[in-house]
């Protein structure tokens, strides 16, 4: 298999995040349930970001099944998302030990109960949280880095809803470790507004959603990039916040809420496998289309490769044109 090898890099001369995880772009690929398999995060990898393979929504055993693809597809590093709160959470765990995956992003969950289990088996790890309270948490716990996620971002999300814009000046405050921001970012200008307030590397998730590689249905990748503004909404706010792609099945979710229906209705209604229904599947009507509100922005299904460079590319071009205005 062809695989792209990046040029050797001295990364005592880059910035933390390239440092820690030995990448040449400061840009992480989230790790999306129905939408991150191998092919996106070896994709990433090999353009010099760092892949995320989605554990959210995989078995242990396909999850093993992808880290191996994932390594026979690049030789750079990539990493694994783990949610906390998965059921076969210790075989998860114990499948990335096992398989030698060397970065682990967690979320959903207290950090304080793996972080050191993964740290002893010399595993990097980032934990991903929506407020300062929490971001201190994860520093106790011993993480390496933190991705501070914004109110934009899609999928599961803070009962806070603190904008990205609030959000990264208010951590960077709190917290010396490596910072990584994410919602709402899906551009160049983006990341250069991320690293201003004070991150050192962004994470991207719907731009990616859209990638070619991306394992998300065709149908869904369609409706991504034909959303406008407005089009996304932050539901289940009673159960785990999630911003949804407005269809009908969103919009049963929000009648039920405007109905003050319990937390067990609205299990019910939402069901098992609503998610890969919508993102994996296509159904676009009763599926469950998780994206962010940057979605009103995108406009193409494009290579993960290109996706990257473009990012990079506007970055260092408005860096060099806001040093160049005069006041």
């Amino acid at each position: 298999m062809f695989v792209l090898l990046q040029p050797k890099l001295q990364f005592s001369q880059m910035n933390p995040i390239q440092q820690l995880f030995k990448i040449q772009y400061p840009i992480i690929q989230a790790g999306m349930v129905w939408c991150s398999g191998w092919e996106l995060a070896s994709a990433v990898s090999n353009a010099g970001g760092l892949g995320i393979i989605g554990a959210g929504s995989m078995y242990p055993d396909v999850l093993r099944e992808q880290i191996r693809k994932c390594k026979q597809a690049t030789q750079l590093p990539f990493g694994v998302n783990i949610p906390l709160l998965y059921p076969d959470i210790q075989d998860l765990m114990n499948i990335v030990v096992e398989e030698g995956v060397k970065i682990v992003f967690t979320s959903a969950g207290n950090p304080a109960t793996w972080t050191p289990f993964l740290k002893e088996k010399g595993i990097t790890v980032v934990h991903v949280i929506a407020n300062t309270k929490f971001a201190l948490k994860a520093v106790e716990s011993g993480v390496d880095a933190i991705v501070a996620e914004g109110f934009e971002a899609g999928g599961h999300n803070g009962r806070e809803e603190t904008t990205t814009l609030c959000l990264i000046p208010m951590i960077r405050e709190a917290v010396e470790v490596p910072l990584i921001a994410a919602g709402g970012i899906a551009s160049g200008k983006a990341m250069l507004a991320a690293f201003a307030l004070g991150a050192d590397g962004v994470q991207i998730g719907s731009r990616f959603a859209v990638a070619e590689e991306s394992s998300a249905h065709e149908n869904f990748k369609n409706a991504i990039i034909q959303a406008h503004e407005g089009d996304t909404k932050l539901s289940l706010k009673s159960l785990t916040p999630v911003r949804l792609l407005k269809n009908e099945f969103a919009l049963k979710v929000a009648e039920a809420e405007q109905k003050g229906a319990s937390k067990e209705a609205l299990a019910e209604l939402l069901g098992r496998s609503r998610a890969k229904k919508g993102m994996f599947e296509g159904d676009l009507v009763e599926g469950e289309l998780e994206i962010g509100q940057v979605s009103a922005m995108l406009d193409s299904v494009q290579p993960a490769a290109e996706i990257l460079q473009e990012i990079w590319t506007e970055f260092l071009a408005e860096k060099q044109r806001i040093a160049g205005l005069s006041f």
